[in-house]
């Protein structure tokens, strides 16, 4: 079970930490990532974190220099940390735990499991 918090309204070039505890088996071999969505548009790749590995970790152009994702074991959670945030970020934020292949971390239909999605908001 996944648990997403941590989103809201802030302004352009404003941070957010955005966290998702995870419940659950060992998530050892499992990818951690981040999707958002935007209305009316797909689901989109954020970031993603191997569980094993925390140095392993892939970014979208978008959120590469702005964001960073990180996790902590003791805590069985992820956090995507965002900073400089543009209107554009706003989106239905989603974390999500998966065993994609090395070349197939951004796709969405590699995760097996969901959270319910956090909201943020960026004004201009």
């Amino acid at each position: 079970q996944l648990q997403a918090s941590g989103g809201g309204l802030v302004q352009t070039g404003g941070s957010l930490r955005l966290s998702c505890a995870a419940s659950g088996r060992t998530f050892s071999g499992y990818v951690m990532g981040w999707f958002r969505q935007a209305p009316g548009q797909e689901r989109e790749f954020v970031a993603a974190i191997s569980w094993s590995d925390s140095t392993v970790t892939h970014y979208s152009g978008s959120a590469e220099g702005r964001f960073t994702i990180a996790r902590d074991r003791a805590k069985n959670t992820v956090y995507l940390q965002m900073n400089g945030l543009k209107p554009e970020d706003t989106a239905i934020y989603y974390c999500a735990r998966g065993r994609p292949v090395a070349s197939a971390w951004r796709t969405s239909t590699m995760y097996a499991y969901w959270g319910q999605g956090t909201q943020v908001t960026v004004s201009s």
